[in-house]
């Protein structure tokens, strides 16, 4: 028999707290709990949603995303993480989350569906161009943060 998957919002704190070890897969900096819940609830400020996906019970993947307006998109939906556990790659989760995440975008009149992914992350890159995205661009970032000489 297929396992039961089932795709819903994370809502409640425990639901938050259920999702930690699964997000630190995929952002393994986050030190602990209460400062990963702490995050979650400073981005919810900013229109942040997490999409959880639950295999018979139990949390398996997650797609944090947030709708966005801007001059090159239009008003778009920007996926900030998408992580399935280790052991269930490979099972559809991902592709289940990133469905339920456009299909939001879609309920919310978006132009575009966007997403960011490591350079190094070519599984990644192949499962992004098999769910039908392209590779518009590079991203640029530099650190802001002063390294302490203590």
């Amino acid at each position: 028999m297929q396992p039961q998957v089932e795709i819903k919002h994370i809502e409640s704190d425990t639901d938050l707290e259920a999702s930690f070890s699964v997000m630190k897969e995929l952002r393994p900096h986050l030190s602990d709990c209460a400062t990963y819940k702490a995050q979650v609830t400073q981005q919810r400020t900013q229109g942040y949603r997490l999409l959880a996906a639950w295999r018979d019970g139990a949390l398996a993947g997650l797609a944090g995303y947030r709708l966005q307006d801007n001059l090159i998109y239009g008003r778009f939906i920007y996926v900030d993480d998408l992580v399935v556990m280790a052991s269930l790659h490979r099972s559809g989760i991902g592709e289940r989350l990133l469905l339920a995440a456009r299909r939001q975008a879609i309920a919310l009149h978006c132009n575009h569906f966007v997403l960011d992914t490591g350079l190094h992350m070519a599984l990644a890159q192949r499962f992004y161009f098999r769910q039908g995205l392209l590779a518009k661009g590079m991203h640029f970032v530099e650190s802001l943060k002063q390294e302490s000489t203590t």
